[in-house]
Parts: structure tokens; C-alpha cells; sequence
């Protein structure tokens, strides 16, 4: 299906892209990241199976400029609205990081329009959760604030990748060229910093009546997989798949085995 360049939601208008064919699966991106930080691996395994609605938020990428500041909440509700403007009635929802964040307040907001919800390397929120650490916060400030932009990548590929994944100096070659498009504005970082901190679904997710996964990798710095089991058990119903030695953005290290999650995790769907 092709590419739709913008779509009008609210006050805003998102980029959105449409590849694939099946039932429709919303992904959700986390924070300062767009489209094609989704790496063409985990898309090429995922668009076999499910029409992909890729988007960005506000302020990111090819969507129209940040105004005002954003909460998960209202970035929930951006996602509501383009799944009204394309007459999406159910689909499933991956949300990684922040994304898991948004992804959240719209399984709260609108559970019928879910089929199924997966997690991936994101929390809760609130005090109950574990928040990253201020070393790890401090460095990526740090790097950010300088204006540096090589410096800004450099660190956050460090923190953001495990170990082992860094080691291999090939693996940065192509999250540095996806980098250098679209960067997002300081301003809109910190917003998406402060929506982050602001979370907390805590006390809600208890009644949550969407299937879900919860993916994390166990080399996660910037959510530690205790946040994936917290939200497995708060979740009735919901299971917690570990990837071993993986770190945060997941689906760029294990792409095939993400994918195979989601699609297992959809397969199992029968509402």
C-alpha cells in the first residue's frame, strides 16, 4: 500500500507510512525517534505478516513542528486519532520505550481498538518502577546539551545498544546514517523527556483487558528489565519474554526475534 506523507490529527499533522499486508499492526516509536529508526530488518520480518502503520510524533521527523508541551496521554491520543482518519477499527500495537509508554494510555483509553499490545523495553512509570540512572541520564544530557552532534551519537548508541552489540564497529554504520535524517530539535527532546518522567500508569494497568507481551532485553541500561517484569505482572494476563544479552532498542539488535514475538503473540489473538 503506499506511503501517506501526512495525515491531520488535532492541532497537528503526523507523517505516516503504510507498507505490508495483513491485519494492521501500529508501531510506536520512543523518544526522538522516527520512521526509519525502526531499521529496515525488523520491517522487511514484520510487513510479511501485518499491514505496518508507521508514524511519527509531533515535532519528529517529517511530522509538523512541536507547539506547546506533550504527555503520554496526549500522544495516546494523537495515535487514536489516526487510527479514526484511517478507518483502522482494531489493529495491534507494538510501542517501544516511550512508544510502550503511549501505547499504554491508549490500551487505557480505548481498549476495543486493540487487538493486542506488546511492550518493548518500556515501564510503567511511577515511583514503583525503576527510572534510569542518573549516571546514565547525566551522560546522555551532557552529550546532548554540548551541540555536538557526533558526540550527542556517539554516547547515545553506547547506552542504547548492549555491549556486545557496540563491540562490532559495523553495527554503527547504519544507525549512524538513520541518525543524520530528521534530527529532532533540543527542545522537543526535553519535552518527550519530560513526558517520560511524567508517566505513571501504575495504579491503572491492573485493569487493563488487552493481550500483552512484554519484550526486554536483560543489557538494558536505560529501562532495566525490571521494568518488563513489573509489567508483566501488573497486567492480568500478560507474559514477559526476556532476549538475553540484548540491550535497549531491541528490535535493531535481535530484528528476526522480535518479530517472531510479535507474530506468535498476534497468532495467539482470538477476539
Amino acid at each position: 500500500m503506499p506511503s501517506v506523507p501526512r495525515v491531520r490529527v488535532a492541532d497537528s499533522e503526523l507523517h505516516v507510512e503504510r507498507r505490508g499486508e495483513g491485519e494492521p499492526l501500529l508501531l510506536v516509536q520512543g523518544l526522538g525517534c522516527h520512521t526509519a529508526h525502526w531499521g529496515e530488518p525488523f520491517l522487511a520480518e514484520l510487513e510479511r505478516d501485518f499491514e505496518l502503520i508507521l508514524y511519527d510524533h509531533r515535532g519528529i521527523g517529517r511530522s509538523a513542528p512541536l507547539i506547546g508541551d506533550v504527555t503520554t496521554a496526549g500522544l495516546a491520543a494523537d495515535a487514536l486519532a489516526l487510527l479514526d482518519v484511517l478507518e483502522i477499527e482494531r489493529a495491534h500495537v507494538f510501542g517501544f520505550s516511550m512508544g510502550g509508554m503511549v501505547a499504554q494510555e491508549l490500551a487505557l483509553a480505548a481498549p476495543e481498538r486493540l487487538r493486542t499490545l506488546t511492550l518493548a523495553g518500556s515501564s510503567a512509570g511511577g515511583t514503583q518502577s525503576k527510572a534510569t540512572s542518573g549516571e546514565v541520564v547525566q551522560a546522555l544530557t551532557t552529550a546532548v546539551l554540548s551541540g555536538d552532534r557526533r558526540r550527542a551519537l556517539d554516547v547515545g548508541y553506547a547506552l542504547v545498544v548492549s555491549r556486545g552489540f557496540a563491540a562490532d564497529r559495523s553495527n554503527y554504520l547504519a544507525f549512524e546514517e538513520v541518525a543524520r535524517d530528521h534530527p529532532p530539535s533540543l527542545g522537543t527532546l526535553l519535552k518527550q523527556q519530560a513526558a517520560v518522567f511524567s508517566h505513571d500508569a501504575y495504579g491503572r494497568l491492573r485493569s487493563l483487558q488487552v493481550p500483552t507481551l512484554a519484550v526486554h532485553g536483560t543489557d538494558d541500561r536505560i529501562l532495566e528489565a525490571v521494568n518488563g517484569d513489573l509489567l508483566a505482572s501488573l497486567i492480568p494476563g500478560a507474559r514477559l519474554e526476556l532476549l538475553d544479552g540484548v540491550g535497549h532498542v531491541l528490535y535493531w539488535e535481535r530484528p528476526e526475534r522480535t518479530a517472531q514475538l510479535v507474530r506468535e503473540h498476534a497468532a495467539a489473538d482470538v477476539g
